[in-house]
């Protein structure tokens, strides 16, 4: 139990530092009016795309214990399910690790707009979006796979979780937040930069929170 609190724990680690990485490399009051052609990163400060980086790569490894902490708080229902649920976690954020990474390169190409050649910048940000901007496309994918397995587990039963956590999946966080977002603008300038953080602090506070619960049953 104790172990599985820690990773739990490790796991909110990785979602503050990465959040803030992310605020930090995408931020920017004008965020929402310039998200064409990656135009917001204009406005984003290069001592912040410096320092957005380094948070985001820092606290990026601290996810891969949150999903430990999500295939211990499973195990005991199905194994199989578990494990699948820890490897789709881990091959979600290498992914987005490698997409986070090259956040401070393209805000900086940006920022470098009007001393590049014209037909060699929308090269460049071609490039970028075939091989970096896709991957955001991949992890959507993968992060709906890994909630499906995941709300399949804890409906099996035999889990650490109640039921009701397998409403908490990380898609359906995800896109409630989303919503919110869209409605209420002056919340989703700030929050829609770092929504996969956002939705993995919920869905690791909510564990640790069931966990608890199971702790304080078993004394």
């Amino acid at each position: 139990m104790q172990l599985t609190k820690i990773l739990g724990y490790l796991g909110l680690i990785a979602a503050i530092l990465v959040g803030l990485g992310e605020y930090f490399l995408h931020y920017s009051p004008s965020i929402l009016e310039h998200s064409e052609d990656y135009e917001f990163f204009k406005f984003v400060a290069s001592e912040h795309l410096t320092t957005g980086h380094f948070l985001a790569v820092i606290g990026l490894p601290f996810y891969f214990a949150g999903y430990i902490h999500v295939y211990r708080m499973l195990k005991s229902g199905n194994e199989t399910l578990a494990r699948l649920v820890l490897a789709i976690g881990f091959v979600a954020f290498a992914v987005g690790g490698v997409w986070i990474g090259s956040r401070a390169s393209i805000g900086n190409i940006v920022q470098l707009k009007d001393t590049i050649d014209p037909s060699t910048y929308q090269n460049l940000l071609a490039h970028y979006t075939d091989h970096m901007e896709i991957l955001v496309k991949a992890l959507r994918i993968i992060i709906a796979t890994l909630s499906v397995v995941f709300a399949i587990a804890i409906l099996k039963g035999g889990t650490y979780y109640k039921k009701w956590m397998a409403i908490f999946n990380p898609i359906v966080v995800l896109i409630l937040l989303v919503v919110l977002g869209k409605l209420l603008p002056s919340v989703g300038k700030h929050m829609l930069p770092i929504l996969m953080n956002v939705t993995h602090f919920i869905l690791f506070a909510l564990s640790l929170y069931q966990l608890k619960t199971i702790s304080n049953e078993t004394h």
